[in-house]
């Protein structure tokens, strides 16, 4: 399904170039120019220029996105536009759908980078008739490490989650990615390791945690080792019992073997508050019959842009995209991610990590 989006993108990107030619050859100096060809060669060369300038600075996806943003507020700029010169029976001089179009998208993707490396707290306050106190739990997803920061910059973006005072870390997978290095892990690892929590730091994988493609100068069993080195609890279709809390992490859902919810959680103790760590959010209908009082995700990024925010749901491919849901007696919450895969934009959702206060 994402392969036949992707395929979708490349085939707008290219009718979107086609358009683009023409929009800003109406611009006023590039409009001087006496022949037709000229002014499209021009405005091609100015849109080569730019999309390569993206391209070196921020990535192929990246200058994608912003190609794709640009012409959606051309178009939507010259249906403004051509409403209300209809509407006042006046045309102007100034090429107006050209310079709207540019201030926004400028506004717009300034905003989304922003949204994307300025990572901010999200709170959900839930309650348990169980018996587990007051219980504060720390949850991340999607550090994608070396996209919107390095193993440095993950060390920062823990010490603030620490400073909030925890019990628990959980990790809802894709911790890095095929772009990631192994100085960053290995230094992403330690900061994990050196944080003080009362329960500890539990990791499950993502999509893109043992997938190498080739891409990475380290293995899965690598970054397993460096988290286990660390006193990170790595659970692949495995529980833990720590007080009056029962921690259970799933395999991802793309592993061919992977357990049932039911039989995953058949050894669990029901009078725990158990917690069920799930990097997709597509397992709804049974977990939310099974005996977990609360299932925490990632993977979608929140929707990570506005055009594509629901097509995860509209395909079926997600149950939730973002936020918190009650199903039955088990709480989900998914969060948008601290970071991001290979994109430096986020629109509609912000990077973030997630403060559950159970009982507070």
């Amino acid at each position: 399904m994402w392969l036949l989006i992707f395929g979708i993108t490349i085939l707008v990107c290219i009718v979107g170039i086609i358009y683009l030619i023409n929009a800003i050859s109406r611009f006023g100096l590039i409009k001087k120019i006496s022949k037709t060809w000229q002014r499209k060669l021009v405005s091609a060369l100015i849109l080569v220029c730019a999309f390569t300038g993206f391209m070196f600075w921020l990535g192929l996806v990246n200058a994608m996105a912003i190609l794709l943003y640009v012409l959606l507020f051309f178009i939507l700029s010259g249906i403004i536009v051509r409403i209300i010169q209809k509407m006042s029976g006046k045309k102007s001089d100034i090429y107006w759908q050209g310079w709207i179009a540019i201030v926004i998208s400028i506004v717009h993707l300034s905003c989304a980078y922003y949204m994307c490396h300025a990572v901010t707290r999200t709170d959900y306050d839930l309650s348990s008739d169980k018996e587990v106190g007051e219980l504060h739990i720390a949850l991340i997803a999607d550090s994608h490490l070396g996209t919107t920061f390095d193993g440095e910059g993950f060390a920062k973006e823990i010490s603030k989650i620490e400073a909030q005072s925890p019990d628990l870390l959980l990790i809802a997978g894709d911790f890095v990615d095929n772009d990631s290095c192994k100085k960053d892990m290995v230094r992403a690892c330690e900061a994990l390791g050196d944080m003080n929590l009362k329960y500890g730091v539990y990791f499950v994988y993502g999509n893109h945690d043992k997938h190498t493609f080739n891409g990475r100068d380290f293995s899965a069993k690598e970054l397993e080792d460096e988290l286990i080195k660390n006193n990170v609890y790595v659970l692949e279709d495995e529980i833990v019992n720590v007080d009056n809390i029962c921690i259970a992490g799933r395999k991802d859902s793309f592993e061919s073997q992977r357990k049932d919810i039911f039989e995953l959680l058949k050894d669990c103790d029901e009078g725990k508050y158990i917690i069920v760590i799930d990097h997709q959010p597509t397992d709804y209908e049974s977990e939310s019959n099974s005996a977990a009082d609360l299932v925490v995700s990632g993977h979608t990024h929140g929707g990570q842009l506005l055009l594509i925010k629901y097509l995860g749901e509209f395909f079926g491919i997600n149950d939730q995209t973002y936020g918190y849901e009650r199903i039955n007696s088990t709480d989900f919450i998914v969060t948008s991610g601290i970071s991001d895969w290979a994109l430096d934009f986020k629109t509609g959702v912000r990077s973030e990590y997630v403060m559950i206060n159970v009982n507070q």
